[in-house]
């Protein structure tokens, strides 16, 4: 099959929108059998300068410093929205109007209910969407799914999911977007849980209730310059002002198919640094994974007794895509290589013409989810999982 150009274009050149360009550009040399071939058109950004380099950089036909440049371009077919929250909605309605194929960056929409708006609109707009949910695919992560699938956990019976990372552990971070809720709508719960929600019901199923916690352990910050470094930055010089999202969020879930478990994520905790990871168990055994560790995992299984404990498993090219990048076990894969993982689904999925997962049907999924966690805070008790 002949391989065709699918013109894309990025909004917000930020750290994400560079780590979506990279990704996109490694699809023909990681992905050679795809029938599709991205194209970098043309990028947006609000700052002129940042816009600019990331044209030179990534090798974009064009910048602009107006995002709806990118949806009139006559040669964009897909749209990646990379921008804070709070332009999500407007962004996405519009790319769905003007009919082109959506990756939005999670939790899609600022609250609970702009998730659910956008992916009400989607439903209609015949395009491919999808969420930038990348963890998920790590091929450890991909095998444990496959494990899991095929019953050697045998029946599940509790999951333990976490987010625990040290951006803001610093209290001289800057008071970057992702810390106001009027830019974020959601903190830890939204920048965080998402990820944690959304690696829960892949791997055990949906979730019917939960009761929550949360807490903003930092509550002033030094104020961010424009356009200028990202959630990592720090100025212990110039005027703070409040920080107004959570934290700290922690939830205890009970899944559709009896699994019982917990959630906790938290954007200032000392000493891990990127944890995002599971632990699952079943009665014939369990899995634990992090992704400070993402190429490898850890098996126990029944069936090996009386040899106790757990089974170091190190990825390798028998386990989903990982041959794409390394042939041998134990040559890691990074971040990016998720990125370009993720780019490569979405485009296989507008090649196919059928929605894939996750798109934004997933995001609404995490979004009733972290609605009845927010329920949860001012009821203190088990909120159900509701439509949104």
């Amino acid at each position: 099959m002949a391989t065709r150009k699918i013109g894309v274009g990025v909004i917000g050149m930020g750290w994400m929108g560079t780590v979506h360009s990279r990704a996109y550009r490694m699809i023909p040399d990681r992905f050679p059998e795809c029938n599709l071939s991205p194209e970098l058109v043309i990028c947006a950004d609000e700052h002129g300068p940042r816009a600019a380099d990331a044209e030179k950089r990534f090798g974009f036909r064009a910048h602009t410093t107006d995002w709806r440049e990118v949806l009139s371009h006559p040669d964009v077919d897909v749209v990646n929205i990379a921008t804070p929250n709070y332009l999500h909605l407007e962004l996405v309605k519009a790319t769905l109007a003007a009919g082109k194929h959506v990756l939005c960056e999670k939790p899609v929409g600022r609250s609970p209910e702009e998730t659910s708006e956008i992916a009400l609109a989607a439903r209609d707009a015949g395009v491919i969407t999808w969420v930038g949910f990348n963890y998920r695919w790590a091929p450890a992560v991909q095998r444990a799914v496959e494990l899991i699938r095929d019953g050697k956990l045998g029946r599940l019976t509790h999951y333990r999911g976490w987010l625990l990372v040290g951006y803001a552990s610093d209290p001289h971070s800057v008071l970057s977007w992702r810390l106001q809720n009027d830019l974020a709508g959601m903190g830890a719960l939204g920048d965080l849980m998402s990820h944690a929600a959304d690696m829960a019901m892949m791997l055990a199923g949906p979730i019917t209730r939960v009761i929550s916690q949360e807490e903003t352990f930092i509550k002033e910050r030094p104020v961010a310059v424009p356009g200028q470094g990202d959630h990592y930055t720090t100025n212990q010089d110039g005027p703070t002002a409040p920080v107004t999202n959570e934290d700290y969020v922690s939830a205890l879930v009970q899944f559709q198919n009896g699994v019982r478990g917990s959630l906790e994520t938290c954007r200032v905790i000392q000493g891990p640094q990127s944890e995002i990871g599971f632990s699952i168990h079943g009665t014939e055994g369990s899995i634990r994974w992090d992704f400070e560790r993402m190429n490898e995992f850890e098996w126990y299984r029944v069936a090996d007794e009386p040899e106790r404990g757990y089974q170091r498993v190190l990825a390798g090219p028998q386990h989903p895509l990982h041959a794409h990048f390394s042939p041998g076990a134990g040559i890691g894969l990074g971040y990016d290589d998720l990125k370009a993982i993720e780019a490569f689904h979405f485009i296989q999925s507008i090649a196919r013409g059928e929605q894939g997962e996750p798109g934004f049907e997933q995001a609404l999924a995490v979004a009733q989810v972290q609605r009845a966690i927010q329920r949860s805070w001012t009821s203190e008790s088990w909120e159900r999982i509701k439509p949104i």
